[in-house]
């Protein structure tokens, strides 16, 4: 059974048509990685998958839930819950501990304060940083950043993560690091990762990529 499922997507701001009609199935622990020009309509198909934008047709299911029907605070809950994001811009809160923006989502789901920040500490240590996790991310390296936004997504276990260009602000070396780190988690923890990147080494390393042209995915090459 699939993981997540999007069946006919239709996205226009204003007069512009984004998304054409969109279908795709992921499968869970998959690595998808979404590739295409600028404008094509990549971030804007994350944004619906992820919740943070609504389809203007169509529907998407993620673990057999119908995620159009909920009201808007049972979105954001299920958002929370469920799904993960990574973005080129890690947005850590610049006031707060590495730590401290890591356990963010899990003090919003409402755990225990003291178990959110064991887990917390854990995905650090898994993530390399565990001699980081008291330093504010103005202390931390660009690559010891990103690693932190993605600690923050894996902090609730959710059943998928969508990453948003997270490497497009790394030097090479730092973003073959977190490259590698996306597919360590898959083997180790079974998470599912749907990466939007125009980083040819990590679309070419994921298990299907999908390209999307003028608002719709291309068909698989015969």
């Amino acid at each position: 059974m699939a993981l997540l499922k999007a069946t006919g997507i239709i996205k226009a701001y204003n007069t512009l048509q984004v998304l054409k009609g969109i279908d795709l199935e992921i499968q869970p622990e998959e690595i998808i990685s979404i590739v295409g020009a600028s404008g094509a309509g990549k971030s804007t198909l994350l944004h619906v998958l992820g919740l943070l934008d609504s389809p203007d047709k169509g529907m998407v299911q993620l673990n057999g839930t119908d995620i159009q029907k909920l009201g808007a605070i049972e979105k954001a809950r299920f958002r929370n819950k469920q799904i993960g994001f990574v973005f080129q811009f890690h947005n850590l809160l610049p006031e707060f501990t590495a730590l401290e923006n890591v356990c963010i989502p899990g003090y919003i789901k409402g755990d225990d304060k003291l178990e959110v920040e064991r887990k917390g500490r854990e995905i650090l240590k898994t993530l390399g940083l565990s001699s980081r996790d008291q330093h504010k991310p103005s202390q931390l390296s660009g690559g010891e950043q990103q690693r932190v936004a993605v600690a923050r997504a894996l902090i609730n276990k959710p059943a998928i993560v969508f990453a948003d260009e997270p490497s497009g602000n790394l030097d090479s070396k730092n973003a073959k690091s977190l490259h590698d780190i996306f597919f360590s988690l898959r083997d180790t923890t079974g998470q599912t990762f749907v990466i939007v990147t125009h980083n040819d080494e990590l679309a070419d390393m994921a298990d299907r990529q999908l390209i999307i042209e003028d608002g719709q995915i291309l068909p698989k090459p015969r």
